[in-house]
């Protein structure tokens, strides 16, 4: 008869994916994952066979908490290309300071190196794209793809903001697109 898990895989991949923000990916060992949940390496190892498909198991949970926060998001905010703005504002907020926002970074090139996480990143490009694309639907001077531009152009603003973190990030954020999709809608 199988034993009854203490400790659920998500509760599990939650203590892993703290690991991997706080202390950054290499971090992530069982031993170290034993230590923040509570649970021994070698019942860690049985479940998730290797640190390579632990470390993917709890990345692959972030990008659904990403996806799930991208839908969230896209279904409150209107279909403007305001509404627009306001979501991918509302997205930087998450990332922290300068600090968090590089150790974000670290755990980008994880993403980057595994062709499953890799794949999981171009649904989530797909599906934010989509759902800023529907937000300038009404929009007769929109060019084609806008989404992919106004995601490019949010993208940026985050890594800019890293080098010089003057001022709160959402701010920065809003600022800059504004100025972008200002720049797009010019007839």
């Amino acid at each position: 008869m199988p034993r009854t898990k203490s400790m659920s895989d998500r509760d599990v991949l939650d203590a892993a994916l703290a690991l991997i923000h706080d202390r950054g990916p290499e971090a992530l060992t069982f031993q170290s994952l034993s230590q923040a949940c509570g649970l021994s390496a070698a019942t860690l190892v049985q479940r998730f066979e290797n640190k390579a498909r632990l470390k993917q198991a709890a990345l692959l949970l972030a990008w659904d908490r990403l996806d799930e926060r991208t839908e969230q998001l896209a279904e409150k905010m209107p279909r403007t290309p305001t509404g627009a703005i306001r979501m991918l504002t509302a997205m930087s907020k998450s990332y922290g300071g300068i600090e968090a926002y590089a150790e974000g970074l670290l755990v980008l090139r994880e993403d980057m190196r595994d062709p499953v996480l890799r794949a999981r990143g171009a649904t989530w490009k797909a599906a934010l794209t989509a759902a800023l694309d529907s937000c300038f639907a009404d929009e007769p001077s929109a060019p084609e793809g806008i989404g992919l531009l106004v995601a490019s152009q949010w993208q940026g603003s985050l890594l800019w903001w890293g080098f010089e973190p003057a001022g709160p990030l959402d701010k920065f954020v809003e600022r800059g697109l504004k100025r972008f999709v200002e720049a797009l809608l010019r007839d």
